[in-house]
């Protein structure tokens, strides 16, 4: 198929797909399944995982991750939900056979890190989880199967999968491996999934390609417009996943190196964001500027483009974006480098207040998180932290402060860990908001919000926080989302990114 286009689900492919498979119960799968099962009741949904631990967690009433909107969902249809009907339709396990054996389509929902060590480390993706799940699915199946690849891999791996399988499982088996990119950022990941701005299914260009598509945009047709399941070959869905996220890191650099000019002349960043998004060429979305982008997607999908430019021979395309991520690590250290400034160059024996660990809010994940870089530096300086997210866990934070330059012994005695904005910032001579969770901002976040967490249903007590502060009173404000005008008649001094810079 070497055009793109939108597909008609047949009624003989919607009665296929009766057994589903996620082969991987992390940010991927555990969602993508729990969003199938719910919108296919009469779909049996298995999500497997060889990490016991992990399925345990699943099973219960503490996910492993958190994305508003994910509870309910498993709740409804998990069979050790808490409100699942008699007909729920997912399960959790471990058992492979079992898994693989009964389900007709299986989504291969594994991680794809940076490769570590070896040719192409620091760049080239690692696929080893990938062919794993390859080299399962070829030991245990009994029947003939549709493979989906839902992880972000470099173009051409359908053939690797596809050479795995027909190389390892019965003769006989017929296996059709499709290419169905996930969209998904934290935080809104089940918003992604409900309301998908397009599903890509990229199919071989053989018959049994173009019938294994069908069945599987039967799936979404239960609840996705007909219009976004767009169809396309295999190879043009493997590239888009990745050049999707490359461009919006691109974008993020933009910004943020806009914000440094902004800061010299004496522009705000946020008036020329919004005067250049006015121009609907460029639109108005991640023009928001920041410390840097994190996350466990960016970083890796571009250092993804970069090794296949250089294994291509085009070394003129790698270092281009090469050069989106060389603003991204200038803009996290840029920052620190100001504060350091500000405060006369001189941390040691000063306590930093850090508001927010993950790498974006309404995330518990760290991956990549601009707070990391910024707490290490500080800590070479000198400083003692003290550290507030609502959502991150405190052993998250631990494993991420781990590092050859100090012993865990000292990093936990000059890092404290809190329960609140305000006992972060209780001694503090300076406070660093490296997330942008909403109670730190100036929307009343109260209003309306039903969410059960603490956290989501009142803003930081800033009056409080001055109160128990040193002074003179710093904020370094490296998500823009403080009100400025309120915090400086509390006493702050306040330095934002991208805006006019302090006396």
């Amino acid at each position: 198929m070497g055009s793109t286009a939108t597909t008609r689900p047949n009624k003989a492919a919607i009665s296929f797909n009766k057994k589903v498979c996620c082969i991987g119960a992390g940010f991927v799968g555990g969602p993508t399944g729990a969003v199938i099962a719910d919108k296919n009741p009469d779909v049996q949904v298995t999500i497997l995982d060889v990490n016991a631990s992990r399925i345990r967690a699943w099973q219960s009433d503490n996910l492993p991750i958190y994305e508003p909107g994910l509870k309910e969902i498993i709740s409804r249809v998990s069979r050790t939900g808490r409100d699942a009907k008699s007909n729920a339709n997912l399960v959790f396990t471990t058992n492979v056979q079992e898994a693989i054996n009964e389900s007709d389509i299986i989504m291969i929902c594994v991680n794809t890190p940076t490769k570590q060590n070896g040719y192409g480390a620091g760049s080239a993706p690692d696929l080893s989880f990938v062919e794993s799940a390859a080299y399962m699915i070829a030991d245990y199946a009994t029947s003939d199967k549709i493979v989906v690849e839902k992880s972000t891999v470099p173009v051409r791996t359908a053939d690797v999968v596809k050479g795995i399988l027909q190389a390892n499982a019965e003769p006989g088996l017929q296996f059709d491996v499709l290419s169905n990119p996930e969209f998904l950022a934290e935080g809104t990941a089940i918003r992604d999934l409900l309301n998908p701005d397009r599903v890509i299914i990229g199919s071989m260009p053989t018959g049994s390609g173009d019938l294994a598509a069908e069945r599987l945009a039967a799936l979404y047709a239960a609840w996705v417009p007909e219009s976004s399941i767009v169809r396309t070959d295999i190879w043009s869905s493997e590239l888009a996943k990745v050049a999707a996220n490359a461009l919006l890191a691109q974008r993020i650099s933009s910004i943020n190196s806009l914000s440094a000019i902004c800061e010299l002349v004496g522009a705000d960043i946020e008036q020329v964001a919004h005067l250049v998004g006015l121009d609907h060429r460029i639109g108005p979305k991640m023009l928001k500027t920041s410390m840097g982008f994190g996350g466990s997607c960016f970083r890796k999908d571009v250092l993804n483009l970069c090794s296949l430019a250089d294994t291509l021979n085009l070394p003129e395309v790698s270092m281009y974006w090469h050069g989106v991520l060389n603003i991204n690590n200038w803009q996290k250290d840029r920052f620190v480098r100001r504060l350091m400034q500000k405060m006369n160059n001189t941390l040691s024996m000063k306590t930093i207040a850090v508001f927010g660990f993950a790498y974006k809010k309404d995330t518990g994940d760290t991956r990549e998180s601009p707070a990391i870089s910024a707490v290490k530096s500080l800590l070479c300086e000198g400083s003692s932290i003290r550290i507030y997210d609502p959502e991150v866990a405190e052993q998250t934070i631990w494993r991420d402060l781990e590092d050859d330059r100090w012993s865990d012994a000292d990093v936990r005695s000059r890092v404290t860990i809190c329960d609140s904005a305000v006992a972060a910032a209780t001694g503090a001579h300076a406070i660093l908001v490296a997330t942008e969770w909403d109670e730190f901002g100036s929307i009343d976040v109260a209003h309306g919000k039903t969410d059960a967490r603490p956290h989501k249903n009142a803003q930081v007590e800033w009056e409080t926080v001055a109160k128990v502060m040193k002074n003179p009173k710093f904020l370094f404000d490296g998500r823009n989302v403080v009100d400025q005008a309120r915090l400086h008649c509390l006493g702050f001094q306040v330095e934002g990114i991208g805006k006019p810079r302090s006396a």
